[in-house]
């Protein structure tokens, strides 16, 4: 009996973490829409594809990285990040987290989880974003 309340108690809320969905995006990496991804530390947010939109992010190193736009801050609320300034970061407008563009890490209370990442690969002049 201790066994089966543990588990339940360490599976935590479903409503915890960012729902998994299908995400298979693809494009020219020329598309005038990922224009910013042309230069290091680039970003931008692609509605349509993931929870709540796609983030794709030019890494100073010239790979990149891929996160949904959802906030992991409570993510049953399904609320967008915006993409700062900087493109450093991004922050969840209905509780004030930030994340890096990075690694998707928190670096602003309360989120305590990443950003979902998804899979990116750039070859041929095309840009595929999946999970």
């Amino acid at each position: 009996m201790a066994l089966i309340s543990f588990t339940l108690l360490s599976c935590g809320k479903s409503g915890d973490v960012v729902p998994n969905v299908a995400v298979n995006f693809q494009s020219d990496i020329n598309n005038p829409a990922l224009n910013a991804l042309h230069s290091p530390g680039g970003a931008v947010i692609l509605k349509g594809y993931g929870v709540a939109g796609i983030i794709i992010y030019r890494e100073p190193d010239l790979t990149y990285a891929a996160y949904d736009a959802c906030s992991s801050y409570q993510p049953q609320n399904h609320c967008a990040v915006t993409l700062d300034n900087n493109s450093l970061t991004c922050t969840d407008p209905c509780s004030g987290s930030k994340f890096s563009l990075a690694d998707g890490s928190p670096v602003k209370a309360p989120a305590t989880r990443s950003l979902k990442p998804y899979n990116i690969n750039v070859s041929n002049f095309e840009i595929f974003v999946s999970n």
